[in-house]
C-alpha cells in the first residue's frame, strides 16, 4: 500500500449548509470551499461533526463528499468521516463508499468501537477489524465529542503506530500535559496529530503536533494560517496572535455551528444560518451581535498580522 502525503497546517472542520427546505445547499458548499481556498488552508476535516453528520442520511453524507471531491480546491488535502453507523458491517459498508470518492484518509470516531464502559483491547479489536476489511487505505481518527468523547491513550497509539495505517488525528482533549505524551507516543511515525483546541495551540506546535483541526477555522482560518507561520518566523507576533485566538476561541462555547454560517455569511457568502443539530432560538440578537463584533475586529486587526 502507498502511503498518503498528508502536510501539516490548517483543516477546517467543514459545515454544511441548507436550504429554505433543509436539503443540502450545493451552491453554498461551493463558497464555503472557495472561501477555504482564498484563505490559503492546507487541508479539509469534510465530513465530520461539524458538518451535522449525525443529522444527515448515509446518502447526504455519501453525495456531499462526492461534490466536496469534485470541486476541492487545488493543492488542499481532503481528510473525511461519516463514520457514524453502530455496527461493524454497516461501518465497512459504508467506509468503502467514502474512500472511493477518492479522499486521502478516512478518518474514524473513536467513540463508535468501543461502548464508554469498554476498555481498548475492544476498540482496537473493532478498528482493526474495519481496516482489514479496508487493505488499501490510510486511515484518521477523531475524538468526536458526540455521543460520549473516547480519548486516545498513549498505549492506544502506540499500538495504532505498529500497524502503519493512520496518518491523521484529531485531538480534542484540551491538555498541554496529555498531548506531550500523545506526542511521544507517535514519534518517529507517520502519524499526525492536529489540535482541535485553540487556547492549547501555539505551545502544541512547539511540542509536535503538526496544525489545527478546530472549529474556529470556520471564522478566522487566516489567521491560524498566519500563526502557523509565525510561529517559526517571529515568535512575538506568534504569541500576539494565539492570544487573540485563544480569547475569540470562546466562541465556541455559542451556538455552533449557526453562528460559523452567520460569520461566513457576514463574510460574503450567500448561505444560510440555520441547522439541523443546533435551533435557530438558540442564537437570539444579542448573540448575533457578538459575532458581528468578532467579524469587525478580525477586519480590523487583520493587518496587524
Amino acid at each position: 500500500m502507498s502511503k498518503t502525503t498528508i502536510s501539516g497546517g490548517v483543516y477546517p472542520t467543514m459545515i454544511t449548509p441548507y436550504t429554505d427546505d433543509n436539503k443540502i445547499d450545493y451552491n453554498g458548499v461551493e463558497q464555503i470551499l472557495q472561501w477555504y481556498a482564498d484563505r490559503h488552508v492546507d487541508g479539509i476535516f469534510a465530513i465530520c461533526q461539524s458538518s451535522e453528520i449525525f443529522f444527515l442520511s448515509f446518502e447526504e453524507r455519501l453525495e456531499l463528499l462526492k461534490f466536496i471531491i469534485k470541486n476541492k480546491p487545488a493543492n488542499v488535502n481532503i481528510v473525511a468521516s461519516g463514520h457514524t453507523a453502530d455496527d461493524i458491517p454497516t461501518q465497512i459498508e459504508e467506509a468503502k463508499r467514502f474512500v472511493d470518492c477518492g479522499i486521502d484518509a478516512y478518518v474514524f470516531i473513536s467513540n463508535r468501537f468501543a461502548k464508554a464502559d469498554e476498555d481498548d483491547d475492544v476498540l482496537f479489536n473493532n478498528m482493526m477489524t474495519v481496516c482489514d476489511a479496508l487493505p488499501d487505505v490510510d486511515f484518521g481518527i477523531y475524538e468526536c465529542p458526540y455521543p460520549y468523547k473516547r480519548l486516545l491513550t498513549p498505549e492506544l497509539l502506540k499500538k495504532m503506530v505498529a500497524t502503519d495505517r493512520f496518518r491523521f488525528i484529531k485531538d480534542t482533549c484540551c491538555s498541554l500535559e496529555q498531548l506531550q505524551a500523545k506526542l511521544d507516543a507517535v514519534k518517529g511515525s507517520d502519524l499526525m496529530i492536529f489540535n482541535a483546541n485553540a487556547a492549547t495551540l501555539l505551545d502544541s506546535l512547539y511540542m509536535g503536533c503538526a496544525g489545527y483541526s478546530g472549529v474556529m477555522a470556520n471564522f478566522h482560518p487566516e489567521l491560524y494560517v498566519k500563526l502557523m507561520q509565525y510561529k517559526d518566523t517571529d515568535p512575538q507576533k506568534a504569541r500576539d496572535l494565539q492570544n487573540l485566538l485563544g480569547f475569540f476561541s470562546v466562541a465556541e462555547c455559542q451556538t455552533y455551528p449557526i453562528n460559523a454560517k452567520y460569520y461566513m455569511k457576514k463574510d460574503g457568502l450567500n448561505i444560510h444560518f440555520t441547522s439541523r443539530a443546533r435551533s435557530i432560538a438558540d442564537f437570539p440578537k444579542n448573540r448575533q451581535l457578538e459575532i458581528d463584533q468578532m467579524h469587525a475586529f478580525t477586519k480590523k486587526i487583520e493587518h496587524l498580522f
